[in-house]
This record gives C-alpha cells, sequence and structure tokens, in this order.
C-alpha cells in the first residue's frame, strides 16, 4: 500500500495541501517503526526540499501521537 501513496505523493507534489492530506492518509499504512522510518527518509529525499515545511510539521505530529 505504501508503494501506491509513493506513487499518489509523486503526483500531487505540486500542491501543498494536497500532498499534506496524501501524506496523512499514506501514514495509516505504516505497519512498523522500521517502515516509518525508512518512509520518512524516502519523503525527506524525494520532497525534502520542496516541501520542508509540511514534512517537518506531519512527522511531528506523528511523532508525538507515538510517544502517548
Amino acid at each position: 500500500m505504501l508503494k501506491m501513496y509513493k506513487e499518489i505523493l509523486t503526483k500531487v507534489s505540486f500542491d501543498r495541501r494536497l500532498f499534506k492530506k496524501e501524506l496523512f492518509k499514506a501514514l495509516k499504512w505504516v505497519g512498523s517503526p522500521l517502515e516509518l522510518y525508512q518512509f520518512r527518509m524516502w519523503c525527506i529525499q524525494e520532497f525534502g526540499r520542496k516541501h520542508p515545511e509540511v514534512l517537518k510539521e506531519v512527522f511531528q505530529e506523528i511523532d508525538a501521537k507515538m510517544t502517548h
């Protein structure tokens, strides 16, 4: 499922709002801490220059949910 979301994120990366929405959807399919780490690294590599603020905001929110 994450493979599909990687394709979706690539296609919607032109629109900040849509990218953020789809990133949150994709994170629902992460199954383990290792998968989350790998997905995060992929996102940073692919979109870190285009959407750094979105990535920071979304992953901070995910991290906060995982620590509670």
